[in-house]
Parts: structure tokens; C-alpha cells; sequence
């Protein structure tokens, strides 16, 4: 038989450094949550920088650079592509492409009324991809062919104003428009130029022969009724990538926002839902957004100190011994705790009384046969004659049948202990 070893077992051999296990679980716990922010929010799963007239647009037709600009000159930006956050404060860009719904138009627009002001530009230009060739030329992503010009048609949206295109007669020269604040600068194409007209329009930016190219709304919100202004913006070379090219947008830009009371520091936010880049919202999008933003990084964390507190007790697995230990050590081990356990320490004087009885006639040579009470007798007679003076045999075993304290017991059986190995030597 072999010894019990008590709880320590042996190690088995890990295969993982604890290097390489927090590598992999943090790697892996990265990733997922990109994941899931990812599906939350949609990013990198669509290019938006798909040619057409929006503000992730690159191509010339696009309103990216007017996006960049506005963001080096302090202003937050914003891409919304949800309706819900078409109602954060600030100034909202709407670029609705020509077969937009209007009614849809209207709506976003009414509902802004006390919200914050909002400009509206129409588009113009049809764009096609870059060829094959182009790209091999070096175009880049977005880059596109203008291939022509086309109005919009938005029925439900202030239906009593127009939009015209066609060439100016500059004697030659580029076209040429005129802002507020004194400001004035070329127009990129003055072949293929729009404006605008209709009733209750106020012309802010115009070209030199008088055509609207940007106007506010008369009765649009904040002009009389004390709520935030409308402007149109028919001619989109004032502000898409092919006019802020010139440099020269650049300042009406400021200008414009600065009379439809937009601040310096005040966030502005372009649409991309009328251009079919919009996204529902859903429990996982919520659960990236305030407030509930707040709960899913409590959970992260949570998950987080869960898995650094089973990282820290990381470790080959230990293999625990037997559960009944080998050996006679062992075994008066587990039954001295049995006893213990169950509190049944009388039960121990009279059977060790016993086996000392059977020990000692053995060791003396008394014969098998004799009872019990003549057999101690006689233990008594050689005991009185070798050491008269030591208490009888007898006497020490009634006392420890009699015990019932663990101390009367161990103090009755160390006596009889001493007894035997007296008559024993």
C-alpha cells in the first residue's frame, strides 16, 4: 500500500504560457466587441463614398471637403444615418438626391422648426464611376465623371419654388456670384449653372446677372415666426468638392452660417438617410448609445475583472489525490475523524480496554479459554507481583469503560498503555 499524501496532487503539463492565454482571451475579446460595434453602428460594412452627392462624397460632386472644412474651423461633425439624430441641435445639411421623396424632405424640415436651422442643397450633377483607365491613371476611391445635369423633382416640398438650369452669357468669362458680407468668387462651370426662383424667397447669394443662387425662406422658420431660418441652396458648386476647390468658398461658407446664426463652436450635421445610407435602430445600436451606453461599459468591465480574477489563478490543472486515502496511517486518520465528527468518544474505552486485555494474556501466556473477569484477575496477580505498587489492571480499565470525556478517555488509556508496556518488557 501506498502512504497518503494528503491534498497536494500533481501538476499537469499546461500547453499555454500565461503570456500567450491573456494574449489570445484579450485578442479575442477585442475583436468581438469591434464586432458587435461594427454591426451597432454599421461602420465597415458599406463604403459611403460611393460618387453620389453627400457628404462622405469624394468624387466632384460630393461635399466631403466642406465637411473637413467646417471640422478644421471647430465645428463638430456629424454623419447622421438615422432619423432620430436629425434632431440633435446645431445646423443640419440636408443634400437629398433628385428623385428624393419630398414629403419625406418636408418632414425633416418641419419638424426642425424649433430645433435648430437647416440648409437644403440641390443637386445637379450626374456623376458616373471612374473607368478602368482613370484608375490605372491614379483616380482615386470616389472619383467621378460628371456626365450631365439634372433637376430635382421633390413634389411636397415647397412646390411653389423652381429650379432652372443652363449656360450664363459671361462674355467669355467664368461665372460669377456675389455673397453677403461683400464676398464674390467664380464659378467652376458656367455652362451648366442652377437657380432658383419662387415666391418668398430672399436671395442671399446671386450671380452677377441676378439669378438666385441661394435664398432663404420667407416664411421658413426663425425669419418672421421667431424659429430657426431655411435656406436653399440651388447652385451645389457653391460648396460641393468641384467649388471649394477654388479656395474661394470658403469664406461664404462662414458667412452663410454665421447669418442663419450658426456659432463658431455650434455642431453641424449632414444627412445621409435621404441618400440611402440610413440605418433603424435596434437593441444592439442601442446599446451603443446614450444612455445605454453607460450600462454596456459597466458589463464590459465586469466582464473584464471576471476574466482578469480567473487569469490571475491561471495555471497548469492540479490533479487531487484519492478522496479515501491508502494505508493504516490513513485509516485511523479517517476513522478517528469519523468519530470526531460524530461525537461518540464512549465508544472507544471498552473496545481498546479489550484488545489491551487480549495483548497482555497473550504476552503472559494465560490460557484462550478463560472469561474475561478471570483473565484480568490473573493480569492483577502477575501485575502485584512484578510492581505492587502501580494500580491493578482491572481498576485502569473499569475507569476507561467508565469515561465519557475525551480527557478521562486519553488519560485512561495512556495509564493502560504504560501498564502494558511494563509487563511487556
Amino acid at each position: 500500500m501506498t502512504g497518503y499524501t494528503g491534498g497536494s496532487g500533481t501538476a499537469a503539463r499546461n500547453p499555454f504560457s500565461r503570456t500567450a492565454a491573456l494574449a489570445i482571451v484579450v485578442l479575442g475579446s477585442l475583436l468581438f466587441i469591434l464586432l458587435l460595434w461594427m454591426l451597432a453602428t454599421g461602420r465597415g460594412f458599406d463604403d459611403t463614398n460611393d460618387g453620389q452627392a453627400h457628404v462622405d462624397g469624394r468624387g466632384l460632386n460630393g461635399f466631403a471637403a466642406m465637411a473637413a472644412y467646417l471640422e478644421a474651423r471647430g465645428h463638430p461633425i456629424e454623419r447622421a444615418r438615422s432619423e432620430n439624430a436629425l434632431d440633435d441641435p446645431g445646423l443640419l445639411v440636408l443634400t437629398p438626391p433628385p428623385g428624393a421623396e419630398g414629403e419625406d424632405i418636408a418632414r425633416i424640415v418641419g419638424e426642425r422648426r424649433e430645433v435648430g436651422p437647416t440648409l437644403v442643397i440641390s443637386p445637379k450633377w450626374v456623376a458616373g464611376p471612374a473607368s478602368e483607365a482613370q484608375q490605372a491613371r491614379g483616380a482615386k476611391s470616389g472619383w467621378v465623371n460628371l456626365a450631365g445635369t439634372v433637376s430635382p423633382h421633390w413634389e411636397g416640398f415647397l412646390d411653389e419654388v423652381w429650379v432652372e438650369l443652363g449656360a450664363v452669357d459671361a462674355n467669355g468669362q467664368a461665372a460669377r456670384w456675389r455673397g453677403p458680407d461683400g464676398l464674390s468668387g467664380d464659378l467652376p462651370d458656367r455652362d451648366k449653372l442652377a437657380w432658383g426662383g419662387g415666391e418668398g424667397l430672399i436671395p442671399v447669394v446671386t450671380e452677377m446677372d441676378g439669378r438666385v443662387l441661394a435664398a432663404i425662406v420667407r416664411e421658413s422658420p426663425g425669419f418672421e415666426d421667431g424659429h430657426y431660418p431655411l435656406v436653399l441652396v440651388f447652385e451645389p458648386d457653391l460648396f460641393d468638392n468641384y467649388g471649394m476647390a477654388s479656395g474661394e468658398s470658403a469664406p461664404l461658407v462662414d458667412a452663410l452660417l454665421r447669418n442663419m446664426g450658426v456659432g463658431p463652436s455650434d455642431p453641424v450635421t449632414f444627412d445621409l438617410t435621404l441618400n440611402g445610407h440610413g440605418r433603424s435602430r435596434n437593441l444592439l445600436t442601442l446599446a451603443f448609445m446614450p444612455p445605454f451606453l453607460s450600462v454596456t461599459v459597466c458589463l464590459l468591465l465586469a466582464a473584464a475583472f471576471a476574466g482578469w480574477r480567473a487569469f490571475m489563478r491561471f495555471g497548469p490543472p492540479a490533479t487531487s489525490g484519492p478522496a479515501i486515502a491508502y494505508g493504516k496511517r490513513a485509516l485511523v486518520e479517517n476513522t478517528a475523524g469519523l468519530v470526531r465528527r460524530s461525537r461518540r468518544f464512549h465508544l472507544l474505552g471498552g473496545p481498546y480496554a479489550e484488545r489491551a486485555r487480549e495483548r497482555l494474556a497473550r504476552a503472559l501466556g494465560l490460557s484462550r479459554h478463560l472469561d474475561p473477569e478471570r483473565t484480568e484477575a490473573a493480569i492483577d496477580r502477575a501485575l502485584a507481583a512484578r510492581l505492587p505498587e502501580d494500580e491493578p489492571f482491572s481498576a485502569i480499565a473499569a475507569r476507561l469503560r467508565a469515561a465519557r470525556r475525551p480527557h478521562e478517555i486519553l488519560q485512561a488509556a495512556r495509564a493502560l498503555h504504560a501498564l502494558e508496556r511494563k509487563l511487556t518488557r
